[in-house]
């Protein structure tokens, strides 16, 4: 899986604490700084307070409404399926965002 927006992009993400873990389902216009989000712990809520920080997959959509209605998708799922995904894409649920580089932190980012 690669991350080169060149357009305007929006993203379907599955964020995990680890292989058997919490799992999250989010969708940005932002992926890099949603990400940076997260991470920082400025995203305060449900990922903060489970340490769910692990990026394991992303889809791009060009249509913000196709990107929504994959994210109602996905979280209808069950967690085995959710896995599934996961495992057929990154069969050793690496954080595919340690492969970016410039990834800036700023507490003050806030996602829209």
């Amino acid at each position: 899986m690669s991350f080169h927006p060149t357009h305007r992009s929006y993203w379907v993400y599955l964020l995990a604490s680890g292989p058997h873990g919490t799992l999250y389902i989010g969708v940005t216009n932002s992926l890099e700084r949603r990400l940076a989000e997260h991470k920082s712990g400025a995203a305060d809520g449900f990922t903060k307070r489970y340490g769910v920080t692990r990026l394991v997959y992303f889809e791009e959509f060009r249509d913000v409404t196709n990107a929504i209605s994959r994210e109602t998708q996905l979280k209808g799922w069950l967690r085995a399926k959710k896995i599934a995904l996961i495992q057929k894409e990154n069969p050793l649920w690496r954080d595919l965002a340690e492969e970016w580089s410039g990834v800036v932190v700023d507490s003050s980012l806030r996602s829209e």
